[in-house]
């Protein structure tokens, strides 16, 4: 198991850290800051789940006016993280 940190990008959330299984499972996700209720609500849903395909729902999520959001930065942390897992 590989514990990853992603600084995300233009949301209000300043960090995203989870934990991603040798078989590539998404585990013990939690955001600093952002909408509470909202990012632990996503941290529950996902736990777990595949994350190639969590970032295949989350992508290009956007908030409000925002280009994006903090489920389209999480998909952007998976994506990484899936890649430099290979």
């Amino acid at each position: 198991m590989k514990h990853i940190e992603y600084v995300p990008s233009g949301v209000c959330s300043r960090m995203i850290s989870f934990d991603l299984s040798d078989d590539g499972r998404i585990h013990n996700l939690a955001f600093l800051a952002g909408c509470p209720g909202n990012l632990r609500a996503i941290s529950k849903l996902v736990e777990g789940q595949d994350a190639k395909r969590v970032a295949e729902i989350l992508k290009g999520n956007q908030c409000g006016p925002r280009p994006t959001s903090c489920a389209d930065q999480l998909s952007k942390a998976l994506i990484q993280a899936i890649d430099e897992n290979k």
